[in-house]
């Protein structure tokens, strides 16, 4: 089923689509003419599209894609430089710290699904998803620099999936690099032959719906929460989560059919 996760200024033509199958949410970026980028409106819609999946208990898995020949081109510019001055820029840049921190904090896995570019905020966008697949002729970069505005805040997400000089590299150079470089830095998984594309998307999120919901909601908590903390009280948090996992029943079902040789069948609890 498709349908627009937010009403736009044009009911024809919605800033963002959503469509729904097999256990997979697919939230396109529907701005092509804009290259999808990252205007108020559409983190609007993003925000609100991500917070009614938590309730769904069909939505097993997230894919964030773009229409159009880009996947995201970051911010707006028109928009920010038609709106200026310090508080509508501070709104600005906390929207899209919500939004990202929201993709992190979804119990569901989200995987980005790039095509075209994937630049400042846009690369941010592939960088905060969980996984992310492209296609070979994509091209990444952090090219604020290159108009007096370095990407600070594309930076954090940057900074925590690569090595800090790859980061530093992207981010003081501005210049774009190809698919294939960006999965040898981590940005992404892997990329894929273009035509291979939706294929490769499908089923990865295939493989990841057939897990227990609840042991994936658990674990991606777990890996983020973890990550922010010292060694020592990573393994505790890490032993608590592990220990509630186990009291889980899913867990107890995934065990005996192990042991039975039979597959699992997932309860969610």
């Amino acid at each position: 089923m498709n349908q627009p996760a937010r009403a736009a200024a044009d009911p024809a033509s919605p800033l963002l689509l959503r469509a729904d199958r097999n256990g997979v949410v697919t939230l396109t970026l529907n701005r092509p003419e804009a290259r999808n980028s990252l205007s108020i409106g559409l983190m609007s819609a993003l925000e609100d599209a991500l917070a009614a999946i938590p309730a769904d208990p069909s939505a097993r898995v997230v894919v964030i894609a773009g229409s159009g020949p880009a996947f995201c081109a970051g911010h707006d510019l028109k928009e920010i430089r038609a709106n200026p001055g310090r508080a509508a820029y501070e709104a600005l840049f906390a929207q899209c710290s919500r939004l990202m921190q929201a993709i992190v904090r979804l119990p569901q896995p989200v995987i980005a699904k790039v095509h075209g570019i994937a630049t400042a905020a846009g690369c941010q966008l592939v960088a905060t998803c969980d996984l992310a697949i492209a296609a070979e002729s994509a091209r990444f970069c952090t090219p604020g620099v290159n108009i007096g505005l370095f990407c600070s805040t594309p930076m954090v997400a940057l900074s925590r999936n690569v090595s800090r000089k790859a980061a530093m590299e992207m981010l003081l150079t501005g210049e774009m690099i190809d698919a294939k470089r960006a999965a040898e830095l981590g940005l992404i998984n892997r990329a894929v032959p273009d035509g291979a594309l939706d294929a490769e998307v499908e089923a990865l999120a295939a493989r990841i719906v057939a897990k227990s919901p609840l042991t994936l909601k658990i674990g991606k908590e777990a890996f983020y929460k973890q990550a922010e903390l010292g060694l020592s009280d990573a393994y505790d948090y890490a032993s608590r989560a592990m220990t509630t996992n186990m009291l889980a029943r899913d867990a107890e079902e995934g065990i005996d059919a192990f042991l039975g040789k039979r597959m699992p069948i997932w309860q969610g609890r």
